[in-house]
C-alpha cells in the first residue's frame, strides 16, 4: 500500500564515518548562534539543524558514535544537506603543516584536543547575514535578533524537529522594516543585510574562489574584515581567518600566549608563525582555559526600540 504520508516525512538517511579521528559535535555544534538558535536544537543528544540549501530547505538530525555520524534528513534539499555533511564534520578542514609545539598553551591544548576540525556549512549567504547581526553588538542582543527575525521570517523547518525550527528567510532583502525595528537590529546593520542580499547571486557565484573570497566579502559596503572573516569561518571553515577588530579577541590571544593584552595589530604579529593556522589556534586558545581576569562589569545591553 502507498505510504499517504508527503514526501519530505519520510527520511532519507546515511551514516558518515570520518576518515581520521575528528571532533564532529564540536564542529557541528560551533554553527549554533545562542542556545535558543531556531536553526539549530540540541536535545537528547541529538543535534537537529535547519537550513536553506540551494535545492530548497532542509533538517538534519545528527547522532554521534564513536566513529561515525548517523544523520536523517528531511525536505527538498534534505539530499543536498546530505552530501554536505562531510564538510559540516569538518572533512574539508587539513590540518597539514600546523606545528602546535611552536607555544606550550597552544601544544598543551592541541594535544588534549587533537581532533579538533573546523565545519563548513558551504551557505555564505546565511553565514554573512549572522555575521552582520554581530556587529558592533553584544553577543545577546545578535542572537535575540536572529532568533526574532529567522523566526519571523523565516521557513518552517521539515521533520519531526523537537521543536518549532525555521531555516532562514529565502529573500532577506523583503523582510519588513518594522521587524529589524522589532527584532531590536540597528538600523546599520539591517541596512547592510538588505543591501547585501540585492547581491546575494553574484556574492555566492564570486566567492566560488577560494582566494577572492575576503576581497568579495570586503567589497559589500558595510562589511568590513571581522565580518568577512566571521563569514569565512562558518561557511568554508577558514582555518587561517582572524577576527580582527573583535572587542575581546586581541586581549584573549595576547594575554594566553604572552599574559599581556595586545591590539589587533600585536594579535596578528603573535599569530604569524601559524599563519594557515591561525583560527586553529585562536579555536585550541579558547579550548585551553585560559582566560584574562574580567577588568570591568559585563557590557550591559542598550535597547534604543520605542516603548
Amino acid at each position: 500500500m502507498r505510504d499517504p504520508r508527503p514526501a519530505h516525512a519520510r527520511p532519507i538517511e546515511t551514516e558518515y564515518r570520518p576518515a581520521v579521528p575528528t571532533d564532529t559535535v564540536r564542529a557541528v555544534v560551533a554553527q549554533r548562534r545562542g542556545r535558543n538558535d531556531p536553526t539549530m536544537a540540541v536535545e537528547g543528544g541529538i543535534v537537529w539543524r535547519a537550513s536553506r540549501t540551494p535545492e530548497g530547505v532542509a533538517t538534519l538530525a545528527l547522532s554521534f558514535g564513536q566513529g561515525f555520524v548517523r544523520a536523517a534528513a528531511w525536505g527538498p534539499g534534505a539530499a543536498w544537506s546530505l552530501e554536505q555533511l562531510p564538510r559540516l564534520c569538518g572533512a574539508g578542514d587539513d590540518p597539514d603543516g600546523f606545528d602546535a609545539s611552536r607555544h606550550p598553551l597552544v601544544a598543551e591544548a592541541h594535544r588534549r584536543h587533537p581532533d579538533l576540525r573546523l565545519g563548513a556549512t558551504d551557505l555564505v549567504f546565511d553565514a554573512l547575514a549572522g555575521a552582520i547581526f554581530e556587529q558592533k553588538i553584544t553577543g545577546m542582543q545578535a542572537f535575540g535578533a536572529w532568533r526574532a527575525v529567522v523566526t519571523w521570517c523565516g521557513e518552517r523547518a521539515p521533520g519531526p524537529t523537537p521543536r518549532p525550527m525555521f531555516a532562514p528567510p529565502a529573500r532577506w532583502d523583503l523582510v519588513p522594516s518594522w521587524v529589524w525595528h522589532r527584532a531590536g537590529l540597528e538600523p546599520p546593520q539591517s541596512r547592510t543585510v538588505v543591501e547585501a542580499a540585492r547581491r546575494r547571486a553574484s556574492i555566492e557565484v564570486a566567492t566560488t574562489a577560494v582566494d577572492d573570497r575576503d576581497r568579495v566579502l570586503t567589497s559589500l559596503r558595510g562589511v568590513g574584515p571581522w565580518t568577512s572573516a566571521e563569514t569565512r569561518i562558518r561557511a568554508w571553515g577558514d582555518a587561517d581567518a582572524v577576527s580582527v577588530g573583535d572587542v575581546h579577541l586581541s586581549h584573549e590571544v595576547g594575554y594566553a600566549l604572552t599574559g599581556c593584552r595586545v591590539d589587533d595589530d600585536g594579535m596578528l604579529e603573535l599569530l604569524e608563525p601559524w599563519r594557515g593556522h591561525r583560527q586553529r589556534v585562536i579555536r585550541l586558545i579558547g579550548l585551553s582555559g585560559v582566560r584574562e581576569p574580567r577588568r570591568a562589569p559585563r557590557l550591559h545591553p542598550e535597547d534604543h526600540r520605542d516603548r
